[in-house]
């Protein structure tokens, strides 16, 4: 159930705790540490955005913990910001904690002070104290508590300090919500002006309500307009509307400069900087990691080390034989054929469970034998590069490149996650900052990003020819880059702003990486094995309907234009349902000695370009719409099999191949 579908005893009864602050500033470790496993995401009601909630207990008494996505101050831009500052506004949670970086507190702590002044309970949270610490940097948070007139607690969350003091704070927490804030006159006399015409309560203050309305907040202006009788509300607007024209030229600068003129007054005597600052190795490693000079090769290593030798050759080679070939082939199947053969006599069934395209021989040996273990190792890879800190840079260092294509380096994010599944990086588009560029991020992930799975599978299939691997690398790295400009310079708006936050580099932590690789796992399997055993189901009606026969037949012509035989069509229409299905179809055909290394790469090109599959299409059509999703659908697959036969033409001219 909803906190919107609650009934107003129920959500009375609910504790509630809400974790907030910038992105990369700990509270998911934080909410990890907390709640345990005991966790359950799902969208924020009305929105795609997702909202993970846990339980934790405290000196026997149960509270609700939410785990806002990223803001940067009361005043939202994004559709993530818009949904924290929902949470805080119809939640209503008893304790709201505040965290931040303890090396960016002058930056960070602007949006304390708007909590503060929301009249919301805050808690500050100075985390990754660790690090600063490291960087010779000292604090007093008992003054900057006194300043302030909240509870601060000094942590640590990924090394588990503070973690206890936070928990106590949360049961000892009364209703202070901090001290009076105040700015120069004529900034105090504008507010005071609006703040006086708000007749009705709210969640959040009068006053820190008439800073968002003279800020030109639309969404705090629907609520009050609802709430407010006609006539109060239509003089609200009025006065709000004068006092913006009159100081249109200074009314956001000037607030920007007292809060940022308040924070170093409440920060004074607060930190202590080392007379000799101190370069840790994180810090060292940083600056390599940003540089293009050594950040590529660094890359280059990761790429080698991470993707290729870890996910292809020991996930995608090494498990999946152990899995696929001697557990699978060599045992369970045989076993099950046999066991449902004898038990069930009807043909038809017998099909369905363990035919050609059976649910347990085709669809659970596919999903367990030959994608578990790819994506298990791609999510253990990703949770260390994230939980190490390493994404964050690679976006910095990918910003100037990707602005050729529209993009920012945030886009890095969904990129890189796409390897993973194409289908949660297509959701995590939404954190872009503008339509074009979600647009075009989901078009090249679409076109050019294989899903672990299926990147896995390639890999294992290319990987005994070289040069195979490299063609395949090749054409994929040059679709990626041409269409990306093409789109990048077509697709008309602005090109993107980039800021991200920068946590620090540090060795991932095992409890932190088996937490983040375990919940990925779980979403992605659960969502996995019901489409493998649907595509399974619907496969077998096509066989046993002969329906399937006549979709493959009629792709034939198809896959002769590209150099295939008949045999491969099946690949490809399985990949629609997943990419790593029709991978591992070629992987089945590949080990029968079925296709040549020309006819392999040309079929390994083409089906990584191939439409992307449902799941990924139904989160197209749900993020961009349908007109978008058609059109990449129409598109992309143009773009595959006019690829595929350009690509075999050449390397049958060349005889790269053989």
């Amino acid at each position: 159930m909803s906190p919107l579908e609650e009934s107003p005893e129920e959500q009375h009864t609910i504790r509630r705790v809400a974790l907030v602050g910038n992105p990369n500033v700990g509270k998911s470790v934080l909410f990890n540490a907390l709640t345990g496993s005991y966790v359950t995401v799902s969208n924020y009601p009305g929105t795609s955005v997702e909202v993970s909630r846990g339980h934790v207990s405290i000196t026997g008494k149960s509270w609700q913990v939410i785990d806002t996505p990223g803001m940067y101050a009361i005043h939202t831009i994004t559709e993530e910001e818009r949904v924290a500052r929902e949470i805080l506004l119809n939640e209503q949670p008893d304790v709201v904690l505040h965290v931040l970086d303890a090396r960016n507190l002058e930056r960070m702590l602007s949006m304390t002070i708007q909590l503060i002044e929301a009249g919301l309970p805050v808690v500050l949270i100075v985390n990754i104290m660790d690090e600063a610490e490291r960087m010779g940097l000292s604090f007093d948070l008992t003054l900057l508590q006194k300043r302030l007139g909240i509870p601060v607690i000094a942590a640590a969350t990924a090394h588990k300090r503070g973690i206890e003091e936070i928990k106590t704070a949360i049961a000892e927490f009364g209703q202070s919500c901090g001290l009076p804030i105040s700015y120069s006159r004529l900034l105090e006399a504008d507010i005071n002006q609006v703040s006086r015409l708000i007749q009705k309560e709210y969640v959040i203050s009068h006053r820190s309500l008439s800073l968002l309305l003279l800020q030109g907040d639309e969404e705090i202006s629907g609520i009050i307009s609802k709430k407010e009788d006609e006539e109060v509300y239509r003089i609200i607007e009025q006065n709000v509307r004068e006092i913006a024209f009159e100081r249109r030229e200074s009314f956001h600068l000037n607030l920007s400069m007292e809060r940022k003129e308040m924070v170093s007054k409440l920060l004074k005597g607060v930190i202590a900087l080392p007379e000799k600052q101190r370069k840790t190795w994180g810090e060292r490693l940083s600056n390599l990691t940003m540089r293009p000079l050594t950040g590529i090769p660094i890359l280059l290593i990761t790429l080698y080390f991470g993707l290729y030798k870890f996910v292809g050759s020991f996930g995608a080679g090494t498990l999946v034989d152990l899995l696929e070939g001697k557990l699978f082939e060599g045992l369970f199947n045989p076993w099950i054929s046999k066991l449902v053969n004898g038990l069930i006599p009807w043909w038809w069934l017998q099909e369905l469970l363990v035919g050609e395209y059976g649910v347990i021989t085709l669809g659970i040996r596919y999903a367990v034998g030959i994608i578990l273990p790819i994506v298990t190792t791609f999510f253990i890879f990703f949770s260390i590069l994230e939980d190490g800190g390493y994404l964050p840079r690679l976006a910095m260092m990918v910003d100037r490149l990707f602005k050729w294509f529209g993009l920012s380096g945030r886009a890095v994010i969904p990129m890189v996650l796409g390897f993973g599944c194409t289908t949660m990086a297509t959701m995590v588009t939404r954190t872009l900052e503008t339509v074009r560029e979600r647009t075009i991020a989901t078009l090249l992930l679409a076109l050019a990003i294989p899903c672990s799975a299926q990147l896995g599978v390639i890999l294992a299939l290319l990987a005994p020819t070289p040069s195979a691997l490299l063609v395949w690398i090749g054409c994929m790295t040059f679709i990626f880059v041409v269409i990306g400009i093409l789109t990048g310079r077509l697709m008309p708006g602005e090109a993107p702003m980039f800021y991200m936050e920068l946590p620090p580099m540090r060795m991932p932590q095992l409890s932190n990486v088996i937490t983040k690789t375990y919940t990925r796992l779980l979403w992605y399997f659960l969502e996995i094995l019901p489409l493998f055993i649907l595509a399974s189901v619907i496969l077998w009606l096509g066989k046993i309907t002969n329906s399937f026969e006549k979709i493959v037949n009629g792709m034939v012509p198809l896959m002769h234009s590209i150099g295939l035989p008949k045999d491969v069509a099946p690949a490809f229409i399985l990949g629609f349902f997943r990419r790593d299905y029709g991978a591992a179809g070629l992987y089945d055909m590949q080990s029968k000695g079925l296709l040549d290394a020309r006819q392999l790469t040309v079929a390994a090109v083409t089906l990584t370009l191939f439409v992307p599959c449902v799941a990924q299409f139904l989160m197209m059509q749900k993020e961009r719409g349908w007109k978008i999703a058609l059109s990449i659908f129409f598109f992309v697959t143009t773009i595959a099999f006019s690829t595929g036969y350009l690509l075999n033409q050449l390397l049958i001219a060349t005889n790269l191949l053989g």
